[in-house]
Protein backbone atom coordinates (compact mmCIF):
# COMPACT_ATOMS: atom_id res chain seq x y z
CA UNK A 1 0.00 0.00 0.00
CA UNK A 2 1.28 3.39 -1.23
CA UNK A 3 1.56 5.62 2.11
CA UNK A 4 1.54 8.81 0.19
CA UNK A 5 -2.20 8.33 -0.67
CA UNK A 6 -3.85 6.78 2.12
CA UNK A 7 -6.16 9.25 3.78
CA UNK A 8 -7.73 7.02 7.26
CA UNK A 9 -5.83 4.83 9.62
CA UNK A 10 -7.57 3.64 12.18
CA UNK A 11 -5.78 1.25 14.65
CA UNK A 12 -7.80 2.13 17.47
CA UNK A 13 -9.01 -0.53 20.66
CA UNK A 14 -5.94 -2.80 20.43
CA UNK A 15 -3.05 -3.64 22.85
CA UNK A 16 -0.31 -1.63 20.41
CA UNK A 17 2.77 0.04 22.81
CA UNK A 18 5.91 1.90 21.97
CA UNK A 19 5.86 5.31 20.48
CA UNK A 20 3.66 6.54 17.37
CA UNK A 21 5.98 5.87 14.27
CA UNK A 22 7.22 8.91 13.06
CA UNK A 23 7.09 7.10 9.54
CA UNK A 24 3.91 8.79 9.69
CA UNK A 25 4.92 12.08 8.68
CA UNK A 26 5.30 10.60 5.07
CA UNK A 27 1.51 10.14 5.08
CA UNK A 28 1.19 13.64 3.61
CA UNK A 29 -2.77 12.96 2.63
CA UNK A 30 -3.46 11.63 5.65
CA UNK A 31 -6.96 13.01 6.86
CA UNK A 32 -7.58 10.98 9.62
CA UNK A 33 -5.75 9.28 12.27
CA UNK A 34 -7.37 7.03 15.60
CA UNK A 35 -4.95 5.61 17.73
CA UNK A 36 -7.02 5.91 20.39
CA UNK A 37 -7.59 3.13 23.27
CA UNK A 38 -4.00 1.20 23.01
CA UNK A 39 -0.84 1.70 25.57
CA UNK A 40 0.64 3.65 23.84
CA UNK A 41 3.77 5.77 25.62
CA UNK A 42 4.65 9.03 24.60
CA UNK A 43 4.48 12.67 24.76
CA UNK A 44 2.14 14.66 22.20
CA UNK A 45 3.29 14.26 18.74
CA UNK A 46 3.61 18.14 17.29
CA UNK A 47 5.58 16.47 14.64
CA UNK A 48 2.03 15.52 13.07
CA UNK A 49 1.46 19.12 12.75
CA UNK A 50 2.94 18.92 9.71
CA UNK A 51 0.67 16.79 7.72
CA UNK A 52 -1.55 19.69 6.28
CA UNK A 53 -4.02 17.63 5.50
CA UNK A 54 -5.22 16.08 8.81
CA UNK A 55 -8.45 16.94 9.95
CA UNK A 56 -9.14 14.64 12.98
CA UNK A 57 -6.89 13.10 15.44
CA UNK A 58 -7.96 10.65 17.86
CA UNK A 59 -5.25 9.68 20.57
CA UNK A 60 -7.47 8.87 23.54
CA UNK A 61 -6.93 6.39 26.07
CA UNK A 62 -3.85 5.97 26.03
CA UNK A 63 0.08 6.80 28.43
CA UNK A 64 0.75 9.72 26.39
CA UNK A 65 2.31 12.32 28.87
CA UNK A 66 4.09 15.69 29.73
CA UNK A 67 3.39 18.95 28.65
CA UNK A 68 1.81 19.96 25.44
CA UNK A 69 4.93 22.21 23.90
CA UNK A 70 3.85 25.93 21.30
CA UNK A 71 4.38 24.81 18.30
CA UNK A 72 7.45 25.65 16.24
CA UNK A 73 6.15 26.93 13.19
CA UNK A 74 2.51 28.82 13.43
CA UNK A 75 0.49 26.85 10.83
CA UNK A 76 1.01 23.11 12.44
CA UNK A 77 -2.12 21.20 12.11
CA UNK A 78 -3.15 24.07 9.65
CA UNK A 79 -7.08 21.87 8.42
CA UNK A 80 -7.23 20.23 11.84
CA UNK A 81 -10.77 19.98 13.13
CA UNK A 82 -11.26 16.85 15.53
CA UNK A 83 -8.86 16.32 18.47
CA UNK A 84 -9.11 14.12 21.27
CA UNK A 85 -6.45 13.74 23.90
CA UNK A 86 -9.05 12.18 26.71
CA UNK A 87 -7.66 10.29 28.90
CA UNK A 88 -4.01 10.13 28.75
CA UNK A 89 -1.54 11.65 31.52
CA UNK A 90 -1.07 15.28 29.97
CA UNK A 91 0.28 17.49 32.70
CA UNK A 92 0.68 21.53 32.66
CA UNK A 93 -1.59 24.29 31.36
CA UNK A 94 -3.93 24.15 28.20
CA UNK A 95 -1.94 24.63 24.70
CA UNK A 96 -2.79 28.23 24.22
CA UNK A 97 -0.58 28.46 21.32
CA UNK A 98 -1.96 25.33 19.63
CA UNK A 99 -5.46 27.10 19.62
CA UNK A 100 -4.41 29.90 18.03
CA UNK A 101 -2.80 27.65 15.00
CA UNK A 102 -5.36 25.67 14.40
CA UNK A 103 -7.61 28.05 11.86
CA UNK A 104 -9.76 25.56 10.63
CA UNK A 105 -11.64 25.48 13.95
CA UNK A 106 -12.13 29.51 13.40
CA UNK A 107 -14.66 29.70 10.94
CA UNK A 108 -17.76 27.37 9.64
CA UNK A 109 -16.91 26.42 6.28
CA UNK A 110 -18.96 24.52 4.00
CA UNK A 111 -16.09 21.84 3.41
CA UNK A 112 -16.28 18.55 4.91
CA UNK A 113 -15.61 14.83 4.86
CA UNK A 114 -17.25 13.71 1.94
CA UNK A 115 -16.10 9.81 2.29
CA UNK A 116 -17.12 9.53 6.26
CA UNK A 117 -20.26 8.59 7.72
CA UNK A 118 -19.84 9.06 11.66
CA UNK A 119 -21.23 8.30 14.88
CA UNK A 120 -20.68 10.27 17.79
CA UNK A 121 -21.78 8.34 21.07
CA UNK A 122 -20.60 9.73 24.69
CA UNK A 123 -20.03 7.83 27.45
CA UNK A 124 -21.40 10.50 29.88
CA UNK A 125 -19.96 13.63 28.25
CA UNK A 126 -17.19 11.69 26.44
CA UNK A 127 -17.29 11.85 22.99
CA UNK A 128 -16.32 8.66 21.16
CA UNK A 129 -15.83 8.17 17.39
CA UNK A 130 -17.07 4.99 16.04
CA UNK A 131 -17.90 4.42 12.59
CA UNK A 132 -17.78 5.43 9.05
CA UNK A 133 -18.80 4.70 5.82
CA UNK A 134 -16.69 5.57 2.43
CA UNK A 135 -19.01 4.03 0.10
CA UNK A 136 -22.28 6.32 1.36
CA UNK A 137 -20.18 9.55 1.08
CA UNK A 138 -21.95 11.51 4.00
CA UNK A 139 -20.68 12.54 7.43
CA UNK A 140 -23.69 12.38 9.76
CA UNK A 141 -23.26 12.75 13.96
CA UNK A 142 -25.41 11.20 16.77
CA UNK A 143 -24.67 13.06 20.13
CA UNK A 144 -26.10 11.21 23.02
CA UNK A 145 -26.18 12.55 26.88
CA UNK A 146 -28.24 11.62 29.62
CA UNK A 147 -30.29 9.17 27.90
CA UNK A 148 -31.22 11.63 24.78
CA UNK A 149 -29.46 11.38 21.74
CA UNK A 150 -28.88 14.06 18.92
CA UNK A 151 -29.04 13.23 15.50
CA UNK A 152 -27.42 15.70 13.60
CA UNK A 153 -27.30 13.97 10.18
CA UNK A 154 -25.80 15.17 6.99
CA UNK A 155 -24.51 18.28 7.70
CA UNK A 156 -22.75 20.28 5.24
CA UNK A 157 -20.22 21.92 8.04
CA UNK A 158 -17.10 19.46 9.30
CA UNK A 159 -18.00 18.66 13.15
CA UNK A 160 -15.54 20.86 15.24
CA UNK A 161 -14.33 19.60 18.64
CA UNK A 162 -11.44 19.44 21.10
CA UNK A 163 -11.67 16.92 24.16
CA UNK A 164 -9.25 17.04 26.67
CA UNK A 165 -10.59 15.77 29.45
CA UNK A 166 -9.12 13.24 31.87
CA UNK A 167 -6.36 14.76 31.95
CA UNK A 168 -4.29 16.78 34.40
CA UNK A 169 -4.21 20.05 32.66
CA UNK A 170 -3.46 22.67 35.44
CA UNK A 171 -3.76 26.66 35.18
CA UNK A 172 -6.89 28.87 33.80
CA UNK A 173 -9.15 28.86 30.67
CA UNK A 174 -6.85 30.58 27.78
CA UNK A 175 -9.40 33.08 26.46
CA UNK A 176 -7.64 32.61 23.22
CA UNK A 177 -10.09 29.43 22.64
CA UNK A 178 -12.88 32.11 22.17
CA UNK A 179 -11.18 32.46 18.76
CA UNK A 180 -12.17 29.67 17.70
CA UNK A 181 -15.61 30.57 16.44
CA UNK A 182 -16.53 27.42 14.47
CA UNK A 183 -15.98 24.88 17.43
CA UNK A 184 -19.30 22.70 18.13
CA UNK A 185 -17.78 20.44 21.01
CA UNK A 186 -15.53 21.86 24.12
CA UNK A 187 -14.36 19.32 26.74
CA UNK A 188 -12.26 19.82 29.56
CA UNK A 189 -13.56 18.03 32.42
CA UNK A 190 -12.07 16.72 35.10
CA UNK A 191 -8.53 17.89 35.11
CA UNK A 192 -7.35 20.54 38.08
CA UNK A 193 -8.40 24.00 36.11
CA UNK A 194 -8.68 26.93 37.63
CA UNK A 195 -9.95 30.09 37.93
CA UNK A 196 -12.82 32.07 36.32
CA UNK A 197 -15.21 31.08 33.02
CA UNK A 198 -14.11 33.28 30.59
CA UNK A 199 -17.14 35.31 29.43
CA UNK A 200 -15.28 35.19 26.04
CA UNK A 201 -16.70 31.89 25.70
CA UNK A 202 -19.95 33.74 25.00
CA UNK A 203 -19.02 34.51 21.19
CA UNK A 204 -18.35 31.08 20.52
CA UNK A 205 -21.85 31.08 18.58
CA UNK A 206 -21.36 27.70 16.94
CA UNK A 207 -21.19 25.72 20.41
CA UNK A 208 -23.05 22.87 21.02
CA UNK A 209 -21.68 21.10 23.86
CA UNK A 210 -19.62 22.41 26.48
CA UNK A 211 -18.10 20.40 29.35
CA UNK A 212 -16.42 22.00 32.54
CA UNK A 213 -17.21 19.74 35.20
CA UNK A 214 -14.57 18.58 38.01
CA UNK A 215 -12.19 21.14 37.67
CA UNK A 216 -11.35 23.80 40.62
CA UNK A 217 -13.33 26.74 38.59
CA UNK A 218 -14.56 29.69 40.71
CA UNK A 219 -16.01 32.93 40.64
CA UNK A 220 -19.91 33.40 38.37
CA UNK A 221 -20.97 31.75 35.04
CA UNK A 222 -20.81 34.33 32.74
CA UNK A 223 -24.22 35.47 31.61
CA UNK A 224 -22.59 35.68 27.85
CA UNK A 225 -22.79 32.24 27.87
CA UNK A 226 -27.12 32.28 27.35
CA UNK A 227 -26.04 34.21 24.07
CA UNK A 228 -24.51 30.82 22.75
CA UNK A 229 -28.39 29.46 21.39
CA UNK A 230 -27.23 25.98 19.90
CA UNK A 231 -26.10 25.18 22.82
CA UNK A 232 -27.69 21.61 24.05
CA UNK A 233 -25.31 19.94 26.72
CA UNK A 234 -24.23 22.00 29.32
CA UNK A 235 -22.05 20.66 32.85
CA UNK A 236 -20.23 22.75 35.48
CA UNK A 237 -20.55 20.22 37.82
CA UNK A 238 -18.43 19.75 40.60
CA UNK A 239 -16.23 23.08 40.57
CA UNK A 240 -15.95 25.93 43.11
CA UNK A 241 -18.61 28.35 41.07
CA UNK A 242 -20.99 31.14 42.99
CA UNK A 243 -23.61 33.62 42.96
CA UNK A 244 -26.64 33.44 39.98
CA UNK A 245 -27.08 31.17 37.62
CA UNK A 246 -27.02 32.86 33.32
CA UNK A 247 -31.04 32.89 32.62
CA UNK A 248 -32.31 32.82 28.97
CA UNK A 249 -32.18 30.88 25.95
CA UNK A 250 -31.00 27.26 26.18
CA UNK A 251 -29.82 28.14 29.63
CA UNK A 252 -33.55 27.52 30.91
CA UNK A 253 -33.81 23.98 29.37
CA UNK A 254 -30.82 22.65 31.66
CA UNK A 255 -31.59 20.81 35.03
CA UNK A 256 -30.07 20.23 38.23
CA UNK A 257 -27.09 17.90 37.28
CA UNK A 258 -25.77 20.44 35.31
CA UNK A 259 -24.58 22.39 38.72
CA UNK A 260 -24.19 19.90 41.41
CA UNK A 261 -21.55 20.03 43.34
CA UNK A 262 -21.40 23.62 43.41
CA UNK A 263 -23.42 24.58 46.83
CA UNK A 264 -23.26 28.53 46.19
CA UNK A 265 -24.82 28.51 42.79
CA UNK A 266 -28.37 30.31 43.13
CA UNK A 267 -31.06 30.47 41.03
CA UNK A 268 -33.05 28.53 38.62
CA UNK A 269 -33.48 25.42 38.10
CA UNK A 270 -31.76 25.12 41.73
CA UNK A 271 -34.40 25.32 44.37
CA UNK A 272 -31.94 28.20 46.36
CA UNK A 273 -33.16 31.68 45.56
CA UNK A 274 -30.46 34.57 45.35
CA UNK A 275 -32.86 37.24 46.69
CA UNK A 276 -33.04 34.73 49.87
CA UNK A 277 -29.93 33.05 50.22
CA UNK A 278 -27.42 33.76 52.77
CA UNK A 279 -23.66 32.23 52.93
CA UNK A 280 -22.66 30.33 55.75
CA UNK A 281 -20.06 31.86 57.95
CA UNK A 282 -17.67 29.29 56.87
CA UNK A 283 -18.68 30.87 53.00
CA UNK A 284 -18.23 34.50 54.80
CA UNK A 285 -14.64 33.86 56.10
CA UNK A 286 -13.73 31.71 52.72
CA UNK A 287 -14.96 34.83 50.54
CA UNK A 288 -12.82 37.32 52.58
CA UNK A 289 -10.23 39.06 50.62
CA UNK A 290 -6.41 38.35 51.91
CA UNK A 291 -6.30 42.52 52.55
CA UNK A 292 -9.00 42.08 55.00
CA UNK A 293 -7.81 39.14 56.63
CA UNK A 294 -4.27 41.09 57.48
CA UNK A 295 -6.74 43.98 58.49
CA UNK A 296 -8.42 41.71 60.89
CA UNK A 297 -4.40 40.64 61.96
CA UNK A 298 -3.65 43.92 62.74
CA UNK A 299 -6.30 45.05 64.68
CA UNK A 300 -6.03 42.12 66.82
CA UNK A 301 -2.34 42.79 67.66
CA UNK A 302 -3.05 46.77 68.05
CA UNK A 303 -6.37 46.19 70.77
CA UNK A 304 -3.88 43.15 72.16
CA UNK A 305 -0.76 45.48 72.53
CA UNK A 306 -3.14 48.03 73.62
CA UNK A 307 -4.33 46.12 77.17
CA UNK A 308 -0.56 44.76 77.63
CA UNK A 309 0.15 48.22 77.47
CA UNK A 310 -2.18 49.47 79.93
CA UNK A 311 -1.67 46.83 82.41
CA UNK A 312 1.91 46.75 82.06
CA UNK A 313 1.67 50.86 82.54
CA UNK A 314 -0.87 49.89 85.70
CA UNK A 315 1.16 47.56 87.33
CA UNK A 316 4.73 50.10 86.65
CA UNK A 317 2.73 52.85 87.95
CA UNK A 318 1.72 50.97 91.29
CA UNK A 319 5.13 49.67 91.51
CA UNK A 320 6.99 52.64 91.07
CA UNK A 321 4.22 54.47 93.73
CA UNK A 322 5.34 51.96 96.05
CA UNK A 323 8.97 52.37 95.52
CA UNK A 324 8.56 56.19 96.10
CA UNK A 325 6.89 55.40 99.04
CA UNK A 326 9.33 53.46 100.46
CA UNK A 327 11.78 55.73 99.46
CA UNK A 328 10.05 59.26 100.88
CA UNK A 329 9.06 56.95 103.95
CA UNK A 330 12.81 56.13 104.79
CA UNK A 331 13.85 60.03 104.38
CA UNK A 332 10.85 60.78 106.57
CA UNK A 333 11.74 58.36 109.33
CA UNK A 334 15.26 59.72 109.51
CA UNK A 335 14.29 63.08 109.42
CA UNK A 336 12.05 62.14 112.59
CA UNK A 337 14.61 60.86 114.26
CA UNK A 338 17.16 63.48 113.70
CA UNK A 339 14.77 65.89 114.95
CA UNK A 340 15.01 63.54 118.13
CA UNK A 341 18.57 63.89 118.43
CA UNK A 342 19.02 67.23 118.04
CA UNK A 343 15.95 67.66 121.36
Amino acid sequence: MDGNNLKMMDLSNNQLQGKIPRSLVNCTKLEYLHLGNNQIIDIFPSWLGTLRELKILILKSNRIHGVITEPEVNFEFPKLQVIDLSHNLFTGELPTKHFQSWNAMKVVNGSHLSYMHDEIQPDGFYVRYASYDISNYAYSMTISNKGIELNYGKIPNIFTSIVLSGNKFVGEIPSSIASLRGLNNLNLSHNNLEGHIPSSLGSLTALESLDLSSNILSGNIPQLLAEIIFLTVFNVSYNHLTGLIPQGNQFDTFDNSSYRGNPRLCGKPLSKNCETYKPSKKEDEDSESPFAFDWKIVLIGFSSGLIVGVVLGQEFYTRKHEWLMKIFGMQSMKRKRGRKNLM
